[in-house]
């Protein structure tokens, strides 16, 4: 236990890091030394030094600095009785959605950030009902969700937990996205045919396609994950659709023979669309369009629907 005022240099050695991280930790984010003697240099108390073992240790296990100060800076007096506690705020507490780090989103994000630590099924629901009610699927889907859905991402892959968050919000984002197309989807023939790619699971970023045509109008069938190639071909031969979305979120999944496949059905889409990161620009056949994001799906699909709905008029 130690009850005296620290040098950066004791507190890096305690710490295991340089003193030019300690300074770093201080001009950008406020976490110095706070006894301050005229005539000498200030010196890092054991709250201080508390707190920055809050940065360490959210940093190794892969916050982002800014954010793991945030924590750092929010946690109560870890000293209070004048000695270093080994403590810090954990994750899963009550305010624990800054261990969910979501970039530059707005309070929406952050608040169900920390909805989604405390594995609080109801606001979860409640937050995106509302976001899909003021502000539509697109914008719900960019500013929303995908940014909370990528931290928790970044999250796992550093430290292998948050299993159980990333499965109670998936579920709740289907559930209202699900909600959300089922309120608007038009009537008429099916358009657009969305699919996963062969042994792609990630279903996510498709419902929010299909949620957001149902919103512009846009019929679509829905075949959802893990769709082998020949299923995919059947389906298409049987339907017809104007056009296609195959759906890869990862490399493993995006064989561009999927998508050949598709271009040689005799009844042919007049869209085929790559969509998802798993793609690569440079392996796509001729005549494959990859959507930069949502949007661009959602805009190219619409206007396969205008140019078919014309042509019937004409």
């Amino acid at each position: 236990m130690v009850d005296e005022a620290l040098s950066a240099g004791a507190v890096a050695r305690r710490l295991g890091v340089a003193v030019t991280t300690l300074r770093t930790w201080h001009q950008r984010y406020g976490l110095g030394p706070s006894e301050h003697i005229p005539g000498h240099h200030r010196r890092y108390t054991p709250s201080d030094l508390a707190r920055l073992e809050i940065m360490r240790r959210l940093t190794a296990e892969g916050v982002s600095p800014a954010e793991a100060a945030r924590w750092a800076r929010q946690a109560p007096d870890p000293t209070p009785t004048g000695t270093v506690g080994p403590t810090r705020p954990h994750p899963a507490g009550r305010d624990g959605g800054g261990a969910i780090p979501v970039g530059r989103a707005g309070p929406a994000a952050r608040g169900l950030a920390r909805a989604a630590m405390r594995l609080d099924a109801a606001t979860i629901s409640e937050t995106i009902a509302h976001a899909l009610a003021s502000g539509g699927v697109i914008a719900t889907w960019e500013n929303l969700l995908r940014p909370v859905l990528a931290g928790i991402g970044e999250r796992h892959a550093a430290t292998a937990g948050l299993i159980e968050v990333e499965h109670l919000v998936s579920r709740c984002v289907s559930e209202a996205l699900t909600a959300a197309a089922r309120a608007t989807l038009p009537t008429g023939p099916a358009r657009i045919l969305l699919s996963c790619a062969d042994e792609e699971q990630h279903t996510l970023p498709l419902e929010a396609l299909a949620a957001a045509l149902a919103e512009a109008g846009v019929s679509y069938r829905m075949l959802g994950a893990r769709v082998p190639v020949a299923a995919l071909v059947e389906a298409v031969t049987r339907t017809g659709p104007a056009a296609v979305v195959l759906w890869s979120h990862t490399r493993a999944t995006a064989d561009p023979v999927q998508l050949s496949a598709l271009l040689a059905v005799p009844r042919r889409p007049l869209l085929v669309l790559a969509a998802g990161p798993g793609w690569r620009a440079d392996t796509l056949p001729a005549g494959v369009v990859r959507p930069v994001d949502l949007a661009e799906a959602v805009s190219l699909s619409v206007a396969v629907r205008d140019s078919l709905d014309q042509s019937g008029r004409d």
